[in-house]
Parts: structure tokens; sequence; C-alpha cells
């Protein structure tokens, strides 16, 4: 099954990679997974960045999208459909960035690499 990256994996994976579960590490690597990188993720980061939260290396936050194609990840855009789900999802979740990721893991149907617990409040697989 096709993998999709929550924000703080991506991250790990960049800067971390020891933060990263053994049984995701193990997936992400394997050459036939495919992985994505979601847009929401790049807005998260580069936000968080700008506002002093997520203190990163240029070589990280510069270029995203060229740091994830690099990785041999896909790019996962966000559309209006995976925004009218996020918005429509009934759970008190209020992080726009988790319904987002919630949101694209369910309708495009990939399993979500995440250590946070809070994607339990929606009907998505998750990888941990």
């Amino acid at each position: 099954m096709s993998l999709l990256l929550d924000t703080h994996v991506a991250v790990w994976w960049w800067c971390a990679p020891e933060r990263l579960s053994p049984r995701s590490l193990e997936r992400m690597k394997h050459p036939t997974t495919p992985v994505w990188f979601s847009a929401v993720s790049a807005f998260e980061i580069s936000l968080k960045h700008r506002l002093g939260r997520l203190p990163l290396p240029a070589m990280v936050v510069g270029n995203l999208e060229q740091r994830a194609v690099e990785e041999g990840w896909s790019l996962l855009p966000i559309s209006v459909r995976h925004a009218q789900r996020a918005g429509d999802w009934d759970s008190e979740h209020r992080d726009p960035f988790d319904r987002l990721l919630a949101a694209q893991a369910e309708l495009e149907n990939l399993e979500l690499v995440t250590a946070d617990p809070a994607f339990r409040a929606f009907a998505v697989r998750c990888l941990w």
C-alpha cells in the first residue's frame, strides 16, 4: 500500500531518522513502496519555520519540492475534494493540517505514516 507522510515524519526522515519507528522506516525504505509528500506538509513546515516554531536547516526548508523528489517521493497537491472532506469531517479535531492529511489519506486510499495518536479521530489507516 502507498504511504502518505505526516509532516513530522518527513522532517524526522531528513533531520532525525532515529526518531522513526523501525516498521515505518522499513516500509519507507522499501524500493517498491510508493511514498507521497503532501502540499499540506510543505505549507505546515514553511509556516512553522517562519514563525520560529520549527527550526530546520536551510537545506531542508529551502526547496521542499526538490527535497521530496530527490527522495523519490511523489507530490500530492491539495484538491477541492480534499479540502471539502477535511471541512466536512465530523470530528472535534481542530488542527487544519491534520484534517487535510487525513482527508487525503482517506480519499486517495493511502496509509498515513504518523506517530500522532490524534489521527485516531479519523477513519484512516495509520502506520507507526
